[in-house]
């Protein structure tokens, strides 16, 4: 029992890109043609849901000093919009893998609640907070997390646009493209940051946390949200007017996270290889088998939109790379529960 509130204590706010990254993988298999194994990683995920939002009450009932000093800083903060991610990628298994809309809007209505007050509490904590971290020690990829849950309620409200009645539907059409676009302007804000940081202060393997796959991961899922309008703009006036503006930038997207996967990988080596950084496991690693997911997901949902079928060979490339990820990630998590003094985990960096 000791172990267990251990374990709550020290819960990474960064918890639920379990839920993203199992999710995203579902949803790969699904639109690869694999509606069983779709089905399974559903089941699992709402157990994994579950589960999540029984410790993250518990935290906040029995160490809420824990939760508020997470709230308040720089690094950490930006966690917490992976309770927003997970609870629209959930919502999106329910639709794709099973067509359970009802359980969608459910979740989907939780995560425009989630969105708005974690939005709203945490920059504006982070604005108004007088003692404030320099950008070398406070910015790092998961801040991109803001972007990805963004995103991910654009995305929930396109797949549940089909289903509302007509005036609720156009309503509904035109908040996932302002997301969308906010999504894709938040990014350029952080992306600028961030890459500023790597290049002119110097950087320590331990800086590269995991949600640096988050540069990548977050134009991967605005390359899905933007696919998914392309293939909607017929039930939307407005969209159909702004179909070459949603064209180009959801080739923008795509092309910008592509850009950033080699650049990834090379430092990714330089980080394990060169540097012989320790590879064990850490909540955070979730936060890297997201977007590996993701873009094999993003590819497939863009070829099909734009008639891109040369495209055609990455998304299977990409899902058994994202699987194996997770395979490994999953197996570490196993492995530190079952260990006799388990390591500490910290807030999410």
């Amino acid at each position: 029992m000791g172990r267990l509130k251990d374990s709550v204590q020290n819960l990474a706010p960064g918890y639920f890109a379990l839920v993203m990254a199992t999710g995203i993988i579902g949803n790969g298999y699904g639109r690869l043609g694999f509606p069983e194994m779709a089905k399974a990683i559903l089941a699992l995920n709402v157990v994994q849901y579950c589960l999540l939002w029984i410790l993250t009450i518990w935290r906040f009932l029995e160490y809420p000093g824990r939760m508020k000093a997470d709230l308040f800083e720089h690094k950490s903060a930006p966690g917490y919009f992976t309770l927003v991610a997970g609870t629209c990628i959930l919502g999106s298994q329910f639709v794709l893998a099973a067509g359970m809309f009802e359980a969608a809007f459910v979740l989907w209505g939780l995560a425009i609640v989630l969105w708005i007050a974690l939005t709203y509490t945490i920059f504006t904590v982070l604005t108004i907070k007088d003692d404030k971290p320099t950008i070398e020690q406070g910015i790092t990829g998961s801040w991109l997390i803001a972007i990805v849950a963004t995103q991910g309620v654009a995305i929930l409200s396109t797949l549940i646009a089909a289903k509302l009645p007509s005036q609720q539907q156009q309503l509904t059409y035109f908040m996932a493209l302002s997301l969308w676009l906010w999504g894709g302007m938040m990014y350029i804000w952080m992306i600028s940051l961030i890459f500023y940081r790597y290049v002119f202060f110097k950087l320590l393997p331990g800086d590269l946390a995991p949600p640096y796959w988050i540069n990548m991961g977050a134009m991967a899922i605005s390359t899905l949200s933007g696919s998914l309008l392309i293939q909607n703009e017929a039930k939307a006036p407005f969209l159909h007017s702004l179909l070459p503006f949603l064209e180009g930038f959801t080739m923008f997207f795509w092309a910008t996270g592509t850009w950033w996967i080699p650049m990834l990988v090379i430092l990714g080596i330089w980080r394990h290889v060169y540097k012989k950084f320790p590879l064990r496991y850490d909540p955070l690693y979730w936060g890297a088998v997201f977007p590996l997911g993701m873009y094999a997901v993003c590819t497939k949902q863009m070829s099909a939109a734009m008639h891109l079928q040369f495209l055609s060979m990455v998304p299977p490339v990409f899902l058994g790379a994202a699987t194996c990820a997770w395979l490994l990630v999953f197996g570490g998590m196993v492995g530190l529960a079952f260990k006799k003094s388990p390591t500490p985990q910290g807030a999410v960096n």
